[in-house]
């Protein structure tokens, strides 16, 4: 059977980076890799869904809401990953890592914290969980009982919504608003669930597989070499594809709502 190495020729160009989005190491382009750019912008695609989910939308709880979202995940959350193990084999000083999640962390809660004095004091147990999780989450503590599919999900695709359709909201008000915001919520899980089974495999594939063995053939004779380009490729493709989309439509949403 044919072997195909990875890294290995043609292989080493397509999956010798730890992520599809991952610039070559060094520099600025750390800083913009360790981000996950389509990652967290589709984690504050779930805010937007949530906002659009609610009965108004209040322009500036809704931009506090994101800025603090992308503080305490997009930055706060991808930077200790990264200190934990560099699964995207970035060059950033471990000082700096430290540096960057404690700052971001404690600028989200901050926030977090203004808003509960501001809007309203129901926003406290959003701000304690959402600052346990991003911890307890990326360093897998506790033996990594939450760091599990079941909590990515819930954590970074439904807690968001909710979080942002409750600052919206402040209230259980009509039926259909609770039923519309529950039902946001669990559609970010669901779909955070689906990135999380496709970026599972891939990740394996271009940080842990030194080789891949095997062939496909087809009722035609058509014989596929299984290559890691040829597994990864499918998945790298929807997962690309569904960034930009879930990020395109939250958008439309809001515009809708405005």
């Amino acid at each position: 059977m044919p072997e195909a190495e990875a890294p290995g020729g043609a292989d080493r160009d397509r999956l010798g980076r730890p992520a599809f989005y991952a610039l070559r190491p060094g520099g600025w382009r750390d800083l913009i890799t360790v981000l996950h750019p389509p990652y967290t912008a589709w984690h504050l695609s779930n805010v937007l869904f949530g906002a659009a989910a609610a009965a108004e939308i209040h322009t500036d709880r809704f931009v506090m809401t994101l800025v603090a979202f992308f503080l305490a995940v997009g930055v706060g959350a991808h930077v200790l990953d990264e200190l934990n193990g560099r699964p995207l084999g970035t060059k950033l000083s471990e000082g700096t890592l430290i540096g960057l999640a404690i700052v971001s962390i404690a600028a989200a809660i901050a926030i977090g914290i203004a808003g509960c004095f501001i809007v309203s004091a129901t926003l406290a147990p959003f701000v304690a969980a959402g600052g346990f999780i991003v911890v307890a989450y990326s360093l897998e503590l506790f033996g990594g009982r939450f760091h599990t599919d079941f909590w990515l999900a819930a954590s970074w695709g439904a807690f968001p919504a909710l979080t942002s359709w409750w600052v919206n909201t402040l209230s259980f008000g009509s039926a259909k608003t609770v039923v519309a915001g529950v039902l946001v919520a669990a559609g970010c899980f669901g779909l955070t669930a689906v990135q999380r089974r496709l970026s599972t495999p891939v990740r394996r594939l271009r940080r842990r597989t030194v080789s891949v063995t095997g062939e496909q053939r087809l009722d035609d004779g058509t014989v596929i070499p299984l290559t890691p380009s040829e597994l990864a490729g499918p998945l790298d493709g929807a997962l690309r594809g569904l960034s930009w989309a879930v990020v395109v439509l939250s958008i439309g949403l809001v515009v809708i709502r405005y």
